[in-house]
Parts: C-alpha cells; structure tokens; sequence
C-alpha cells in the first residue's frame, strides 16, 4: 500500500466517524472499534487506527482506559468555551472576508433568509438548523478565511453531534433569525466592525440561551441523575 493510498482510506475513516458522530448515530460516550469501522468501509484496520489516532488530537473523540477510543462529550464548560471562540472567530471571519461578500453572496445570504421564515414559524428545530450552518458558513468560507473556517466548522460540528443547540431552547430560533438578519443588513451597509461585532453578541446570546436550557433540564431530572454530557 502507498503512502497515499494509506492516507486516503485514513481520510475515508475520519470523514466516515466524523458523519457518525454528526448525524447522531455516534452520541457522546459511544465506543469507537477499529474494526467495526473498517468492517463498515471494507478496508484494514490499520488506517482506521490512524483515523481515530488524528480524531482523539483534535477532541472529536477520547481515550477511556480499558475502554478504549469514545466520543467525546461536551460539558458545560465547554460550551462556554467553544460559544467563546465561535464568536472571536466568526467576528474576524467577517472582517477579513468582507471583500468576498459580492452581490451573488447576499444573494445567498437572503435565501437563506427568506428559507429560515418558515423554519421560524414552524419551529422546525433540524430545518432551521440546517440553513443556520449555512448561513454562518457564506460568512465564513471565504478565500481570506479559509482557516477560519476550518475551525469554525468543527466548533459547529462538536456541538450538533452532542444533539445541542436549538433543540434545547427551540423558542429561540426567532431570536437568532432576527440576529441573522441585522448581521446581514450591516453587511450590506458594508459595515463589516459592526457586522462583527453582531456575530459576538449572536454567539454569545445562543450561549447563554443553550446554558439556560441545559440547566433547566438538569433541574427538571429526577434526584441521584445527573446530565453529564451536553
């Protein structure tokens, strides 16, 4: 096998594990085998290994002993933490990117926009979650930010696979349709500080929203149980 070759089914691996763990089929503290997953893909376990050696440095998954490789769970802390960084690094994506907001971007941006309404209105937590990605990923992916993105993108990822976000607090999908629409108006205006500035305030008011659902829900939960994972 060659090295490239190695590196591809790796890369398969990881995008395969990542796609479990985002899609829910994988929730935080599930196990992860070598050989399951090569089993699923129809290649050795060597490369797999590898994938989940790569997964465990970037946080998507860690090691338990005598247990071996699971997906990492998301703590209180750390959604405080990622929330933070999501809105640094968000906020500079739109400072830096401005010159790649042309016309056909906004215009993309607005249908966005125009697709949230329904979303909004129906409460349709995994549609409106969906067009979220999408529009904070037009703020984003742009030429100037491309690591930007990279690490936005797996911010955003760590949260869905833990199952947080808007199914917590669906009351708050208006809210943030809203914040999405004042962020692309000073866009527009060509505002880009002020723009980024929104991007902090929007990230910061899903993070207090998601921490205030959380906590309600740890509340709610009988005595001797406790919610270890978010």
């Amino acid at each position: 096998m060659t090295s490239d070759t190695f590196q591809m089914k790796s890369d398969i691996a990881i995008n395969h594990i990542k796609e479990l763990i985002m899609s829910g089929a994988a929730p935080p503290g599930s196990r992860i085998t070598a050989r399951v997953v090569a089993e699923a893909l129809g290649i050795s376990e060597t490369p797999v290994r590898e994938a989940i050696k790569s997964l465990v440095a970037d946080e998507w998954l860690v090691l338990r002993p005598h247990v071996g490789a699971v997906v990492a769970s998301v703590g209180l802390d750390n959604i405080q933490e990622i929330y933070g960084i999501r809105g640094s690094l968000g906020a500079l994506a739109v400072e830096l990117g401005g010159v790649s907001y042309t016309p056909q971007r906004i215009a993309e941006i607005d249908a966005v926009l125009r697709d949230c309404e329904p979303m909004v209105a129906a409460r349709d937590v995994d549609g409106f979650s969906q067009l979220n990605r999408r529009f904070h990923a037009l703020l984003s992916d742009t030429p100037q930010t491309t690591v930007i993105n990279r690490m936005l993108t797996s911010l955003w990822s760590r949260t869905e696979g833990a199952k947080h976000g808007f199914r917590f607090v669906p009351w708050r999908l208006a809210e943030s349709h809203a914040e999405h629409v004042a962020i692309r108006d000073a866009i527009v205006a060509g505002d880009y500080a002020h723009a980024a500035r929104l991007v902090q305030q929007h990230e910061r008011a899903g993070m207090n929203a998601l921490l205030q659902g959380m906590q309600s829900q740890n509340e709610a939960r009988p005595a001797g149980r406790r919610q270890e994972t978010v």
